[in-house]
């Protein structure tokens, strides 16, 4: 039985009982204490926490879901997986133990011909809690199963809680029976290899305390309404039915490791080595394709380092397999979509942005491997030519930072040499960087990851009326009022404010446009500004700003108003953003999607999928294409209607952007229509001008373009033609012969540069036949120190170093050691000939002493090596350890 078709059966199952059927949620979790969804009942999360009425009693899903604990592990064993799909049903106060038991049996043990994945009662074993004595009945007398079936274990197998107080419960867990061959007699108990878990049903009955770990912490008493969460591993089902040993042999997994195999020209099961690489292929390919596809970007932080991680693990294993540098991504993606696109049609719809976004990210990486493994290799030999055997982290941030290697390729890189890395130093690095960088960022969604302060708001007074598409003020009543975290029914001036309203012209941010701005009053009594207006859970708009005079209480009648001429402003922006995404296909095709967006007043950013920059011809083509829409003023039309139909009718969807049934159109003409909730001009005239700044690079695979829109548009033309003006006046040249007098002046300049540079590297090799003259003797050796003025290049230091040892001759051991300071950091340089190497003296260990007096460090051949640091006082005490500690060698 094929995966999709167990999904399938699953659903219509549950459905046919009475089920609501809920898509599976995004892989990008809602819930801000996540960073993915890691399990099937994340969704559901705020019912079983009470935070929200659950719209249905009962529902059931296939949700997809990504654990990044197991990405270490996985490759390791056939049981770990970073991706799988949990089959569940969930019961909100509806139904409970007598009524889950006979429906997960029924499933189980219904004939293939008769809907259900034929099971036979025979081979399924059960284990409950301890005490459940409830549970164990159902089992016995209701199912029937004999009592030496039924299996009881203790808290750490059978009691379930989400790890924090709130709701808890014992599980029952369902076992289907392998076979002798797999392992002992016994049931779970005794062989959880041979007996393996297909299903798990968890009755929610009780509320926990605190208290760590699995087993200690306090059952405080039952729950008014009592659930059910119960989960199905796809993957695992699909092993079983599919009568092969493990999850990478089905036919999905199995579909992209074989694929890998031929790939690489390797057998699975031949090589245990090769396998563990086969099976992170396999795996990692899978997610990174449900990663992306649910709008998750390859980066250095959070998801989008998750995702990094992954690909890049995945394109290593391929390397190491195949022994060459070939491109294997794009063949192996498509594979993943075939396998998985019967049950989520969108992958196929989007392959084109998704074999982008992994194509750009495996180019990326081959760059990067080129030249971080260079720096790794050297930092290795370093290491063991010292007799080290810790990794510097210096070294591992150094190759995070410049090359974008993640901590763990250097960790398994390391370790393929025999050597651990010093983590902690690399931690505290990242740690400092990640703390400069966002030393002036606040967080704008949730102060409090505890979101049941709005979910209470939402749950009492429904859904914020948004009016900002048509008004710019309204009378609204204050429905909520939270300071520092807390619901309260009064804030006074001065407070650090957040209103809920039942009413409002704000727009909150979302869809890349920024929040409105303006004032809240209280007829007489107070002011509030409002600074930001965010959704921290959807439907409800929370207006975040400051008492400015009296106070504002809950139930208030207030007047909102915004701020109509910023509105105008960011409108403009938004709009501007539409037609460039449209000039940007017309000129790119349409792979260039939407990938991100942010329209400020005046400003806007819009980030698109490409795998290469724009040129200057093609920013010119895009911007003269969009302002001649702007001249033709076409009219910006508004439509609500069904996702299907806005579909139907062309619109674009943003990629990796989940929509509900009824979303909102905005049209012009035939040029552009898109899928928006923001505000917009009425006529594309009303833009008057774009600007467009330039484009780079964001991301692997993502560019970005900045454009100004209407007065700052204007503005910037007029600056830079004053400026133009003024170069015309002062090179004495019309516009026009601009570009061909400067090309002329910097040819000039750079000629001059490199002559200044000649003579000054000629000055300095002048001074190496007087430095070997000054050669002093220390037993049998010849050394010469020497500082070279400030500003003499390291290349010229080097060149020098070696003109003199040239000059020392090959009679007797010599050693050479300049230094100077090229720019603002002392470098060393140490150059010795082969008789001193044949007495036992190494240029890499003198530079490394006198490195280490600089306060840095430094590496090359035995012949010559370059070091440098921090301390350029230390300079002459340098050259002075180096000549100690030739003297006493």
């Amino acid at each position: 039985m094929k995966s999709a078709e167990i999904a399938r059966r699953f659903l219509a199952f549950f459905e046919k009982n009475g089920h609501t059927v809920v898509p599976s949620a995004s892989l990008i979790a809602e819930d801000p204490t996540l960073l993915l969804v890691n399990a099937g009942m994340v969704p559901f999360k705020p019912y079983f926490l009470g935070q929200r009425t659950p719209p249905y009693p009962r529902a059931t899903s296939v949700q997809k879901c990504v654990r990044t604990i197991d990405i270490d592990e996985v490759g390791k064993t056939t049981r770990h997986a970073s991706f799988f799909q949990m089959l569940g049903n969930f019961s909100f106060g509806d139904y409970f133990k007598e009524k889950a038991i006979p429906l997960a049996w029924e499933l189980l043990t219904t004939s293939v011909a008769d809907g259900g994945f034929g099971f036979d009662p025979e081979r399924l074993w059960v284990t409950v809690y301890l005490d459940d004595d409830e549970a164990a009945t159902i089992w016995r007398e209701k199912v029937g199963l004999p009592e030496e079936r039924i299996q009881r274990r203790g808290k750490a197998d059978n009691f379930w809680s989400m790890g924090v107080p709130g709701p808890c419960g014992p599980c029952s867990e369902i076992y289907f029976d392998r076979g002798p061959e797999y392992g002992a007699e016994g049931g779970p108990v005794a062989d959880e290899d041979r007996y393996l878990e297909v299903w798990n049903l968890v009755f929610m009955q009780f509320e926990r305390g605190e208290g760590s770990g699995k087993e200690d912490y306090p059952i405080l008493g039952e729950l008014p309404s009592k659930n059910i969460d119960t989960g199905m591993g796809l993957e695992r089902m699909a092993a079983i039915l599919q009568g092969v040993d493990n999850i990478y042999e089905t036919d999905t997994l199995g579909r992209i490791l074989r694929r890998a195999a031929e790939l690489t020209g390797t057998t699975y099961g031949e090589n245990e080595r090769a396998d563990v690489s086969l099976r992170v292929i396999a795996d990692h390919v899978r997610t990174a394709t449900m990663l992306v596809a649910d709008g998750v970007r390859p980066g250095n932080e959070k998801r989008g380092y998750v995702l990094r991680r992954i690909l890049r693990r995945s394109i290593r294993n391929l390397r190491l397999l195949s022994g060459d540098e070939s491109f294997h991504m794009h063949d192996l993606t498509a594979v993943a979509i075939d396998a998985m696109g019967d049950q989520y049609p969108e992958l196929r719809a989007d392959a084109d942005k998704i074999h982008s976004i992994i194509d750009a990210e495996e180019k990326n990486f081959a760059d990067t491997l080129r030249a971080g493994t260079t720096l790794f290799n050297r930092a290795v030999r370093r290491t063991k030519e010292t007799g080290g055997t810790v990794f510097s982290g210096a070294d591992a941030f150094q190759l995070h930072d410049t090359y974008g290697f993640p901590i763990d390729l250097t960790l398994e890189m390391a370790a393929e040499h025999g050597l651990k890395v010093d983590e902690e130093t690399f931690h505290q690095l990242m740690q400092r960087q990640r703390e400069t960088a966002k030393r002036d960022a606040q967080a704008k969604k949730l102060g409090n990851a505890d979101i049941s302060v709005y979910g209470n708001l939402l749950e009492t007074g429904g859904p914020t009326e948004f009016l900002g598409y048509t008004d710019s003020e309204s009378e609204a009543r204050v429905l909520g009022i939270i300071v520092n975290g807390e619901s309260t029914g009064a804030a006074r001036k001065g407070d650090q404010v957040e209103l809920v309203l039942d009413r409002t012209p704000f727009y909150a941010e979302s869809g890349g446009q920024l929040a409105d701005k303006g004032t809240i009053t209280v007829d007489g009594r107070g002011v509030v500004d409002v600074e930001d207006v965010q959704k921290p859970i959807q439907g409800l708009f929370v207006h975040r700003g400051t008492v400015r005079e009296g106070e504002v209480l809950v139930d208030d009648t207030v007047h909102a108003a915004i701020d109509t001429g910023r509105r105008a402003s960011v409108s403009r922006s938004h709009s501007a953003t539409h037609l460039i995404h449209s000039a940007l296909r017309n000129t790119l095709g349409p792979s260039a999607g939407q990938a991100g967006s942010e329209n400020q007043p005046g400003r806007l950013r819009f980030d698109f999928t490409s795998d290469k920059p724009l040129d200057a011809t093609e920013i010119a083509q895009v911007e003269e294409e969009v302002n001649e829409v702007l001249a033709r003023n076409i009219e910006v039309q508004y439509l609500e209607t069904t996702l299907d139909e806005a579909l139907r009718m062309g619109a674009l969807a943003m990629f990796g952007e989940k929509y509900g049934n009824r979303v909102r159109v905005v049209d012009m003409t035939e040029y552009s229509r898109e899928l928006c909730g923001g505000t917009h001009v009425a006529a594309t005239g009303q833009l008057g001008l774009v600007k467009v700044l330039g484009e780079s690079s964001v991301g692997s695979g993502v560019r970005r373009v900045e454009a100004l829109v209407g007065l700052d548009a204007l503005r910037r033309v007029s600056t830079e033609s004053a400026l133009v003006g003024q170069l015309s006046e002062q090179l004495k040249a019309p516009r026009e012969e601009l570009p061909q007098r400067i090309d002329s002046l910097v040819s000039r300049l750079r000629a001059a540069e490199k002559e200044i540079e000649r003579l000054r590297a000629a000055q300095v090799l002048q001074a190496a036949g007087k430095l070997a003259e000054s050669a002093r003797d220390h037993g049998n050796s010849r050394v010469v120190t020497h500082r070279v003025e400030d500003g003499t290049t390291a290349d010229d230091m080097r060149k020098l170093a070696l003109d003199v040892r040239g000059r020392l001759g090959e009679d007797r051991p010599a050693v050479v050691a300049i230094a100077g300071v090229p720019s603002d950091r002392p470098v060393v340089v140490v150059a010795i000939n082969k008789e001193a190497q044949q007495a036992g003296l190494k240029a890499g260990e003198l530079v490394g002493v006198a490195a280490r007096a600089l306060g840095g460090g430094g590496g090359g051949r035995p012949d010559i090596a370059q070091g440098g640091g921090s301390d350029v006082t230390a300079i002459d005490t340098a050259l002075r350890l180096v000549e100690q500690r030739v003297a006493g060698s």
